[in-house]
């Protein structure tokens, strides 16, 4: 099946699911630690993306798998309180598959967000990253066979917008800026990758969002991105699992929650 008829398919079941024609203009992605944003959301209708044809459920711990459409301060927006990975086993088309279905119905920016280990002493755990640039160390790309939807070579060159950046910036002072490295995973880098990606640029570590930002900006759409920072990457902390990542997560969700309705409210007119 193409590209564009799965998109269509996927956005007339959540025609159906939602009652709507279109989704607001902002989109959110909830990365692991951020979900408890959900509850700050007004008029809220939940849609199971298990119940819409092509989309892929997220499987991780940490993460929903449901769409939400609802009002932040007056403004709708919809939500993704979860998303899909490549060391699942999805392919990258799959990926970015709820990014291009919500464009297709009407999405024009996307705030993404995602946990990450720091690669830098400056960047301790407990810090709130605004995503500066990144790094695609996937080996992966979701672009292959995409030009039937959007241009071949897209521009990488501002793909976070910098006005975006800016107004989140101003937010709060206690955000950081840095660059996101997103890799394949799940295994934790070991001391020698992380020093490797920390000379290539990187700031902090993941294993989500850049294939993402690469679907978004092929389709046009602003691109912001916050990365909670969990962890000390690859032997500058100590040794990690993913519970403790949740748990860090889990500490600072209120302030997360605030921080996510700052930088939407902040690229929607609307005063925090």
């Amino acid at each position: 099946m193409s590209l564009s008829k799965r998109i269509e398919e996927s956005a007339a079941a959540l025609r159906v699911a939602l009652g709507q024609v279109h989704v607001p203009e902002t989109l959110v992605v909830l990365g692991s630690g951020f979900r408890g944003f959900v509850k700050t959301l007004r008029n809220a209708r939940h849609v199971e993306l298990g119940s819409v044809k092509h989309f892929p459920v997220p499987a991780v711990a940490g993460h929903g798998s449901s769409l939400i459409v609802g009002d932040l301060r007056g403004t709708s927006i919809s939500v993704l309180d979860g998303r899909s990975h490549l060391y699942e086993g999805h392919d990258p088309e799959d990926v970015v598959h709820p990014i291009r279905v919500l464009q297709h119905m009407g999405a024009r920016r996307v705030l993404l967000t995602n946990a990450s280990g720091s690669l830098t002493a400056k960047l301790k755990p407990g810090s709130l990253v605004v995503v500066r640039d990144q790094i695609n160390m996937t080996g992966q790309t979701c672009l292959v066979g995409a030009s039937v939807i959007g241009p071949q070579f897209p521009d990488m060159s501002r793909a976070f917008d910098p006005n975006w950046i800016k107004l989140i910036c101003k937010s709060d002072r206690k955000l950081k800026t840095g660059v996101y490295v997103g890799v394949l995973g799940p295994a934790y880098e070991t001391p020698a990758e992380a020093r490797m990606l920390a000379r290539l640029g990187g700031d902090v570590v993941g294993m989500s969002t850049v294939l993402e930002v690469i679907a978004a900006r092929q389709l046009g759409m602003e691109v912001a991105c916050l990365s909670f920072v969990t962890n000390m990457s690859g032997g500058l902390g100590k040794s990690l699992t993913h519970d403790e990542v949740l748990f860090m997560a889990k500490k600072h969700a209120d302030w997360l929650a605030v921080t996510v309705a700052r930088a939407v409210s902040a690229i929607s007119g609307n005063k925090s």
